[in-house]
């Protein structure tokens, strides 16, 4: 069917695993609290957070299956050039 498109159903919120490259926390973040930057090449693509333990700003490489899992969690994706 042309125009039509998939609607992802509600369930329960999805979180993400994820560790503080500075001071080594690992805790769970939900959607809201990454960013995922896809950009031309490994080097631009990207997801980020602030570390809830010790307020750092965390920026880690995404590869095609992060990618694939933070954009169908919700996480808000930004593309760059």
């Amino acid at each position: 069917m042309s125009g039509s498109r998939r609607v992802r159903a509600a369930g329960p919120p999805v979180s993400f695993k994820a560790a503080c490259s500075d001071c080594r926390a690992r805790f769970e973040l939900d959607a809201g609290a990454l960013r995922l930057v896809i950009g031309g090449s490994r080097r631009t693509t990207f997801y980020s957070f602030t570390c809830p333990a010790c307020g750092a700003s965390v920026r880690k490489p995404a590869g095609e299956r992060i990618v694939e899992l933070l954009t169908g969690g919700g996480v808000s994706t930004l593309r760059s050039v």
